[in-house]
């Protein structure tokens, strides 16, 4: 074979910005400063821990959407919520939401240590892993269909660049959508969004210190003030600095963060938000394994392995800031309205010493192997692979008006709005250039010279722009029944550029996104529904060993069908159950006598039943549990090959189950534990090739005590408890597929201090 410049795909979309990393020693130490100047007002310890239960607004004020809390509420611990921003149904309660929502409360991302997107999705039996290696930011699936990063992610309602490992020290709580979600964004895949929840102004005062079982270390601080004669401004700083040691070998990093979070009282019908976050985060990427000639899963092979180190790799880098300006008013009792801005940027410095493929090694092409796999003996090609520069960035323009209308005996709860959206993202065409080969069970790396190349600058590659009009009225005909008639009109103006600003493609589009439901409530505590909706995607993109490269495809129409039941148990246990069925285009590359055609055909439909729990079942018992059942297939493909079977990635089965247990004889002592099962997964689109099932334990304990006076937390956690040999993620990214194992067992200890 020739030794050309290879494009492989860009598997980790790489790219960024070298910049300063000991910002947040500066940012945690001013904080530190400015709180021992705060008067010291000893509030109740609970309340201090709650944090976004408490912004800066009188109590009979109206609580915005996207933070509601209706009735008395769950306890400050509590696994339980009763409301969510997300599912764009106005201030109604999730019992009242025809549509699947869990959300993940801030006592379970502490009390779970969470750092990452992954570690708060475990808790959703319908969200799995898509792509989602060490070091890299992380994508996921929510009913068998991957996210888009472009469109899926949001804060407080608003789209971010989902190309970050989006920080947790300031988010009261992850939101997370289960299905189409149109209504709430626009174009997106049907499988859903994910929301973060940001603190709010708080009186509080924290300190967090940890570490684990691999050395590494974690500072975070928690301010917050209410400030004015009415309280009427406060302001709330979260900071970190991690410096991470990785499971895998010659994987470490760091990660430094900031926020700021700002509430004004203009007066009683006025307020106004404010949020701003910056992280940098460095750490180098563990790539993962491909099928041993294209048809076996390796085996003997472990998580602390980094294919293809070379010395001169450097870390990936990713820079991000996130930005949110929200204004709120009421305009008469019933009615509210309230315009919001965001900006998201992210850059990526993208360097690796990437694995991918055998064609140039001796034993590569045996036995007919393609190119884009691993040889059967484990022998894999080398890339010095950097993309420097990667610029994604969301910007988004959002108004919306709330309001009631009664009609006689019928009553409608009104939303009408209009969006604005627009996502660039600049590029270069970067190094990828073959350096060497070596075998997956080498136990000493070869090392090779890196590339004598340059990367070259970084231009504007794509120029998307959403505008929307959209409503939804909930009509109340009777106290038991609801229907709820929604629809988003989006019109989509795209365009993808080449090296020299020339237009490759232009998409324009108008599509209507309609959403209907039926919701009967034959008691306060009961609800069930159905609903229909409709969505719209962006066609996928070819992958480069495709006869049609990098090619994108037409934006394609998604349909789901839902029906569901849920039930609150004494105002303390939350259950519910749902069944879908959701259908879209089926897009591959299609196998023909001249190679491989990415293209459109068949449909891939995905049905499933999920189950969920979450809340309080005793007096010291408290959990979150789920369950899916999704069976994921493809017809009428013009592939059979390809037809009739389980898809790629997607279990028949998984389940998750997270609890706390208060120990009655010692106060202030809960015992933690979690459970994660998924049944195999195929590894290929034939479905001939899968990975096995597994189980994962969790175990922990949490104690809450008193120090000088102030309230403290100590936790210990330990994850894989069992030390379980897993492949967590084997999907496909950019046309390639990737096999991830999961991590190893690992203890966390951390100690929260309030002062």
């Amino acid at each position: 074979m020739t030794t050309t410049k290879k494009n492989y795909p860009a598997t980790e979309g790489r790219v960024a910005l070298q910049t300063k990393t000991r910002l947040l020693t500066t940012l945690i130490a001013a904080a530190l400063a400015s709180a021992a100047g705060m008067a010291h007002a000893q509030s109740d310890p609970e309340q201090k821990n709650q944090g976004a239960g408490q912004s800066a607004q009188p109590q009979n004020d109206t609580t915005l959407p996207t933070v509601t809390v209706t009735g008395a509420g769950p306890a400050a611990d509590s696994y339980r919520k009763t409301s969510a921003g997300v599912a764009s149904f106005g201030a109604a309660s999730l019992l009242d939401t025809p549509a699947a929502v869990s959300v993940v409360t801030r006592t379970q991302l502490d009390d779970q240590q969470a750092r990452l997107l992954s570690d708060v999705v475990r808790n959703d039996a319908a969200v799995g892993n898509n792509y989602t290696p060490v070091g890299y930011y992380e994508n996921f699936s929510i009913r068998g269909f991957p996210l888009d990063l472009a469109t899926s992610m949001q804060i407080n309602g608003m789209s971010i660049a989902g190309e970050q490992n989006v920080a947790l020290e300031n988010k009261e709580s992850v939101e997370i959508l289960n299905g189409m979600a149109g209504l709430q964004s626009g174009m997106t895949p049907p499988g859903g969004l994910i929301n973060y929840v940001t603190k709010r102004p708080a009186d509080v005062r924290s300190i967090t210190l940890e570490t684990d079982s691999r050395g590494s270390r974690y500072l975070a601080t928690d301010i917050g003030t209410l400030f004015g004669e009415q309280k009427q401004f406060g302001l709330r700083i979260n900071a970190a600095h991690e410096s991470l040691h990785s499971y895998v070998n010659d994987a470490d990093g760091e990660r430094n963060f900031a926020s700021l979070a700002a509430d004004w009282i203009i007066s009683p019908q006025a307020r106004l938000q404010f949020d701003a976050e910056y992280q940098h985060r460095e750490q180098r990427s563990a790539p993962g394994y491909q099928l041993l000639g294209g048809t076996v899963v390796p085996s003997n092979v472990s998580p602390s392995t980094l294919l293809g180190a070379q010395p001169w790799a450097k870390p990936v880098t990713i820079n991000s800031v996130n930005l949110n300006l929200r204004l709120d008013l009421d305009l008469a009792p019933d009615w509210h309205a309230y315009v919001a801005a965001s900006r998201s940027r992210v850059v990526i410095d993208d360097n690796s010493a990437f694995p991918y493929g055998c064609g140039y090694g001796a034993t590569c092409g045996d036995g007919g192997t393609p190119a884009r796999y691993f040889s059967a003996g484990g022998d894999f090609d080398i890339y010095d692979y950097r993309f420097p520069d990667d610029t994604r960035r969301n910007d988004q323009l959002q108004a919306v008006l709330q309001g009631k209308l009664d009609s006689g005996k019928i009553r409608h709860d009104l939303t009408l709005g209009a969006s604005m959206f627009r996502r660039t993202v600049s590029q270069s065409d970067g190094v990828n250039e073959y350096v060497g080969s070596d075998n997956i069970y080498n136990p000493n790396p070869i090392v090779y010279a890196p590339s004598p190349l340059t990367p070259d600058a970084s231009t504007l590659r794509l120029d998307s722009r959403q505008k929307a009009l959209f409503a939804v009225d909930r009509i109340s005909l009777t106290p038991q029944w609801q229907v709820i008639a929604g629809g988003r009109q989006v019109w989509l103006n795209e365009r993808a550029l080449d090296v020299t600003g020339a237009a490759t493609r232009v998409t324009e589009k108008s599509l209507f996104l309609p959403q209907v439901a039926l919701v009967y409530k034959p008691q306060a505590d009961l609800s069930l529904y159905t609903s229909y909706s409709k969505g719209l995607t962006m066609g996928g993109q070819a992958p480069f060993w495709a006869e049609n490269a990098y090619a994108f495809l037409a934006p394609t129409v998604s349909r789901q069908v839902e029906a569901g039941v849920k039930y609150d148990w004494r105002d303390q246990l939350s259950l519910s159950a749902a069944l879908f069925q959701m259908t879209k285009p089926y897009e591959y590359p299609k196998p023909d006598e001249g190679g491989y055609t990415y293209t459109q055909q068949g449909n891939e439909t995905h049905r499933g039943l999920e189950l969920s729990a979450a809340g309080q079942i005793a007096r010291q018992l408290r959990l979150t549990a789920s369950l899916a059942l999704i069976q994921a297939r493809a017809d009428d493909t013009g592939t059979p090959a390809y037809d009739g079977h389980q898809a790629i990635n997607v279990p028949r089965l998984r389940t998750a189950l997270y609890a706390s247990y208060a120990l009655p004889q010692v106060t202030g002592l809960s015992l933690l534990g979690g459970w994660q099962y998924s049944a195999s997964k195929a590894a290929t689109r034939e479905g001939d090739v899968k990975v096995p099932a597994y189980s994962v334990f969790d175990a922990g304990l949490r104690y809450k005590t008193s120090l000088a006076g102030h309230a403290a937390v100590l936790r210990l956690s330990v994850d894989n408890l069992f030390d379980k040999r897993y492949w967590k993620d084997v999907g496909e990214y950019f046309g390639d597929s990737y096999l991830h194992l999961g991590a190893p067992r690992n203890a966390r200890l951390s100690l929260q201090y309030d002062f």
